[in-house]
């Protein structure tokens, strides 16, 4: 579905991902994990189009996207949720939703769906975003994404500055998500959340992976949990 081969990219002069390849298939979930600087984000950027690779590939379902501009890539069937969560402020909840929506075949993401699966945002839909807690921001962000109704969705950090009861309904969430087939790219630090719902592991170091394996492999891996991922 998506494959990175050999990325090398770019700010400047500044070499930051080098020689990065990882693969995300169908239905699959699979977690970008590293401290922060590691070039997680950066990945992320890459394959949405907002930083082009100076070498190497990216390519989605046999085409090749490394030189698509974002929208282009967003038309592809990818839904961003972005580390600082990008939700409109002054823009109600069911606004943010609606605003870029996309139609879908039956079955796709509706307004009614959302609400199902984010109570609080049906509690909430008359407020205005910056109204909002970050916790609830956070689920405004997932779910404008979902309206997209992308066939694979990226998340940048979703669990970041959380408090654990709401990074578990974010965990839930995901496992939700991936009940029903979607495949996604999960960026994370928080080890607990990559855990639950991650089918692979790709972990980063400097801009380059340095690990990549289950669950069951990184848990048992302590030589890459220490000097990889330890605070």
């Amino acid at each position: 579905m998506l494959a990175l081969e050999n990325v090398n990219a770019y700010y400047g002069d500044s070499h930051i991902l080098h020689g990065v390849s990882l693969s995300v298939r169908e239905g699959e979930v699979v977690c970008l994990l590293g401290r922060n600087g590691a070039g997680k984000t950066t990945t992320i950027m890459a394959v949405m189009g907002y930083l082009h690779p100076r070498a190497g590939s990216i390519s989605y379902n046999g085409r090749d996207i490394g030189a698509l501009p974002p929208y282009a890539v967003a038309r592809l069937g990818f839904g961003l949720v972005p580390q600082e969560r990008g939700i409109f402020p002054s823009l109600t909840v069911r606004e943010n939703l609606t605003v870029f929506a996309r139609q879908a075949d039956k079955g796709g993401w509706t307004l009614q769906r959302i609400f199902d699966l984010f109570p609080s945002l049906r509690a909430r839909e008359r407020n205005l975003g910056f109204q909002l807690s970050g916790g609830e921001q956070q689920m405004l962000s997932i779910a404008r994404a979902l309206m997209l109704n992308p066939s694979l969705l990226l998340l940048d950090e979703p669990s970041e500055g959380l408090a654990p009861l709401i990074v578990q309904e974010i965990i839930e969430v995901l496992k939700r998500l991936k009940g029903e087939g979607l495949a996604i790219l999960l960026v994370e630090q928080n080890l607990r959340a990559a855990f639950a719902v991650a089918d692979r592991h790709h972990v980063m170091n400097k801009g380059t992976i340095c690990f990549t394996g289950s669950t069951a492999e990184l848990e048992g891996n302590e030589f890459v949990l220490r000097n990889y991922l330890s605070v």
